[in-house]
């Protein structure tokens, strides 16, 4: 140390933790430093910019096409009420013919009726006036048809189940981020510049998250600690039954159980474990929404 300003190793080291060069620990054994790689930060900086701009894109034309699908979805319905309600008044119309012709005759009206159902759907036999009815608005609803009067629970399905995609939809707004690193999932260095350190195409698991867009990664094989930015790392899935954590979209920090993956379409089947959403199953989700779980 004769030829530096540091008159001991012990100040030199001390210097290097403090302008952020190495990370530095002192230990009962000793100084323990790890070199952090800042030669690709400018890089990685500027391509976060450049990512976040196309982000906030993304994030407009999905709202605009939103916007049509809910312009569609309306005109949509408003044409199958307008077609259920020429079928009601066609049947009506129907009604009233087959009285005149019977004379006021009841129970001819109700063998009538049953008939007419036995030949929508394709069954046999005859059953009370109370059932018959019940029978024809049952074959209105299976045909897709929306009737007007309809008290049962064939309408209640359809409108639960706008009200659970409506829902879907906006955690899906709230929770999609261009960030998606979290403490302890596995990930895969795919930095080349890495590579002749021999930690391309490594994996390790992330101990800390720094600025959201930054992870200090712990390798796996060799237990050096590297800080990489999230443009260079991948989500590394497990095998089948495994269990992953949703790193980004509507179920945002959820863990799930692995069921299967799609390697035509790029994605997985899970299926939600503990929490609100305990038991549900997502059907299609994307393999850089979801990430190993370090064990």
């Amino acid at each position: 140390m004769n030829s530096t300003q540091w008159a001991t190793l012990t100040e030199f080291v001390k210097y290097l933790g403090k302008t952020g060069k190495c990370k530095v620990e002192e230990t009962p054994k000793g100084w323990f430093i790890t070199y952090i790689d800042r030669d690709s930060e400018a890089l990685f900086k500027e391509k976060l910019k450049n990512k976040r701009a196309k982000a906030d894109i993304v994030d407009e034309e999905k709202q605009e096409r939103e916007i049509m699908r809910q312009i569609e979805r309306a005109e949509e319905k408003l044409g199958n009420v307008n077609v259920m309600d020429d079928r009601s008044m066609e049947f009506e119309e129907k009604k009233y013919l087959m009285r005149d012709e019977t004379g006021g005759d009841e129970k001819r009206i109700k063998l009538s009726l049953a008939k007419n159902v036995a030949k929508e759907k394709g069954e046999g036999g005859s059953s009370g006036a109370r059932f018959v009815f019940d029978e024809v608005e049952d074959v209105k609803v299976g045909n897709g048809k929306v009737e007007k009067g309809k008290k049962g629970n064939g309408g209640g399905g359809s409108v639960l189940d706008e009200l659970i995609k409506e829902e879907e939809k906006a955690k899906e707004r709230n929770n999609r981020k261009d960030y998606w690193l979290c403490e302890g999932i596995v990930v895969k260095v795919m930095s080349k510049d890495l590579a002749d350190k021999g930690y391309y195409k490594q994996k390790g698991v992330v101990r800390k998250v720094i600025d959201k867009y930054v992870g200090e990664i712990e390798m796996i094989e060799s237990k050096h600690k590297l800080r990489v930015d999230q443009e260079e790392l991948e989500t590394v899935i497990p095998q089948i039954g495994g269990v992953v954590r949703v790193v980004n979209g509507a179920y945002r920090g959820s863990n799930a159980r692995l069921l299967s993956v799609n390697t035509e379409k790029f994605c997985a089947k899970v299926q939600i474990e503990k929490g609100v959403y305990d038991g549900r199953v997502i059907q299609a989700i994307e393999y850089e929404d979801i990430c190993k779980v370090a064990q």
